[in-house]
């Protein structure tokens, strides 16, 4: 077994975006399924009004996301590729079953593997701007003739928000999941709490894995 050494991988700020993201879905998953009657926790109207304001929130904070990935040249870590892509799919199905390495061992210049590439990316780059935007749509209803929008269906912008909302929810499900793969259950929840993360020693990455 390969000796494992401590690396600052996360900032302060994508810890912070991170577990301020986590809250806020949280938050919105729980008072939208009160809204549409799923359960009753604190009320129809409460749930509305903490709805609108953490959506809103999120749609704020999401924004200086976006600034902060372009500025920094985070927005590397997305690129998205195939290589090593079923390597990593067939380690998670069988291969950390048996003790293998991990195929993408995780450098400063490459925190996400192939299939993480593509999830994010899908993620922030399409199902947050879609449920961000229906859910403003959603929320300024009655402004939609001051704002120049005519043949929208409401109807279907509530489906739309209520489907993002359950693919944001098994998103969710997954990642629960795959923050207890590390070399420890409580490695990667750790890491993202302290930035530091323990990798493999030695490991070579090669430049098309690198961000920078």
């Amino acid at each position: 077994m390969k000796k494992m050494v401590p690396i600052y991988l996360y900032t302060r700020y994508e810890r912070f975006w991170h577990w301020l993201q986590a809250a806020l879905i949280a938050i919105l998953l729980v008072t939208g399924f009160e809204v549409h009657g799923t359960f009753k926790l604190i009320g129809f109207e409460q749930a509305v009004q903490i709805h609108n304001w953490v959506g809103l929130t999120w749609l704020v904070a999401f924004a200086f996301f976006v600034f902060w990935v372009h500025t920094t040249g985070e927005w590397k870590q997305y690129v998205p590729t195939t290589k090593k892509m079923f390597e990593v799919i067939r380690y998670y199905v069988i291969g950390i079953f048996r003790g293998e390495p991990h195929p993408f061992p995780k450098r400063k210049e490459a925190k996400h593997n192939p299939v993480q590439r593509l999830t994010y990316l899908a993620l922030a780059a399409a199902l947050l701007p879609v449920q961000m935007l229906t859910g403003f749509l959603y929320w300024g209803y009655n402004e939609w003739t001051a704002w120049g929008i005519s043949g929208l269906s409401l109807e279907l912008m509530a489906l739309l928000h209520l489907a993002g909302a359950f693919a944001i929810l098994c998103f969710l499900v997954v990642h629960l999941y795959m923050i207890t793969t590390g070399h420890s259950i409580t490695a990667h929840t750790k890491a993202m709490i302290t930035g530091w993360e323990d990798v493999e020693e030695g490991v070579v990455i090669e430049s098309w894995e690198k961000a920078a």
